[in-house]
């Protein structure tokens, strides 16, 4: 008889004991990894691209042709650097011990209470991010049945929804989608998830883009919206700030960066693959951001809706905005699970374990 080898592994769906039969094994024991530039490139844009994309053109118009599109340069620029950085954290230098997690990084390089603290962190902020997650995919559910309705009634027809059963319903579904045993089989999830967001993006590039060609565009400014009788200088200062810190926070993906690379080959080394990723997905990002920043800001001005979608309206055409946010749900249940099975799950554990055996004012001999 063959000899097995047992693996423990625990999250995604609890601790399990899995049979690994004459497997591959990568240097640290696990199941070889099959990752490459393309699957960790999907990652990463499924965690990057999110319905956010939609407000683009709303922070363009607060900032005007000028900063908006150099702050949109300039933060993809800050992103792939800081994203090389982390990459090449994932080995250490000295041993070429993996670290698995972001958590781990931190751990490893600013100790143990740095990593206390970074985990505590990371999980409010992806409990925070599912939590919109759903929010936002239950909204594009409601716009479906809100806008066949209008279309069916009229556009002053009474098409109230209620949003509660679309959450209940994806909460049931993400549990079911828990199951998948680790983020190394998420692949296919994210390569769907990546199409999705390219599609609804797509529909409203092409929506503004055919508003703009039409003639029907309205007026645009260098510095955006401007002072006067409805802005005051601090309502316009608050606005510019907002608008950073929406763009800024379009680029995020640090706190998965480091699970995504643990899904690649060995070979050739993990740290250039990822490298490589980060620019193909961060450029093709910041591509659909100018196209979705721009062009809509150039279709509506300095009016600019807070969701590119909604300035069409929940009325025609009825069926492109059904299919965007159709798209959108799709990829929101993919990215949902991209982040919280990658992270969060471990963030829980970590957390745990690392707040049984800290002892701050343990003196070591």
């Amino acid at each position: 008889m063959q000899d097995q080898i047992f693996q423990v592994e625990g999250c995604e769906s609890g601790l399990e004991i899995q049979k690994i039969g004459n497997a591959e094994l990568d240097d640290d024991g696990k199941p070889r990894r099959t990752g490459n530039l393309w699957t960790a490139s999907a990652h990463i844009i499924t965690a990057i691209i999110g319905s956010g994309v939609l407000s683009l053109a709303w922070g363009v118009a607060q900032l005007g042709w000028i900063a908006g599109v150099a702050t949109l340069v300039i933060f993809s620029g800050i992103t792939i650097y800081t994203s090389s950085l982390l990459a090449d954290c994932y080995r250490s230098p000295v041993t070429g011990k993996r670290n698995y997690t972001y958590k781990e990084v931190v751990k490893n390089n600013l100790g143990q209470a740095m990593y206390m603290a970074c985990a505590t962190v990371q999980y409010a902020n992806l409990s925070g991010m599912v939590i919109g997650y759903t929010i936002t995919a239950s909204i594009s559910m409601a716009a479906i049945q809100k806008s066949d309705c209008f279309h069916s009634r009229g556009h002053g027809g009474p098409c109230s929804v209620s949003h509660n059963p679309y959450m209940i319903g994806l909460g049931i579904l993400e549990i079911f989608l828990s199951q998948i045993p680790n983020f190394h089989k998420l692949s296919l999830l994210s390569v769907v998830a990546a199409i999705m967001s390219f599609a609804y993006s797509s529909i409203g590039v092409g929506l503004a883009l055919a508003k703009v060609i039409s003639g029907k565009g309205e007026r645009t400014t260098l510095t955006g919206v401007e002072i006067g009788l409805n802005l005051s200088a601090a309502e316009k200062t608050w606005r510019m700030f907002r608008a950073f810190g929406d763009i800024a926070f379009a680029y995020t993906y640090s706190q998965i960066l480091v699970e995504i690379q643990d899904t690649l080959k060995a070979t050739p080394p993990e740290n250039q693959v990822m490298k490589k990723a980060n620019v193909v997905a961060v450029s093709t990002t910041t591509a659909f951001y100018m196209m979705c920043g721009c062009f809509g800001y150039a279709a509506f001005g300095n009016n600019a809706p807070g969701n590119l979608l909604t300035g069409f309206g929940f009325y025609e055409p009825f069926w492109l905005v059904d299919l965007a946010n159709g798209c959108i749900v799709l990829h929101l249940v993919g990215a949902y699970q991209a982040l919280w099975v990658a992270a969060a799950c471990g963030s829980i554990q970590g957390l745990n374990k690392a707040l049984k055996t800290y002892k701050p004012f343990e003196v070591k001999e």
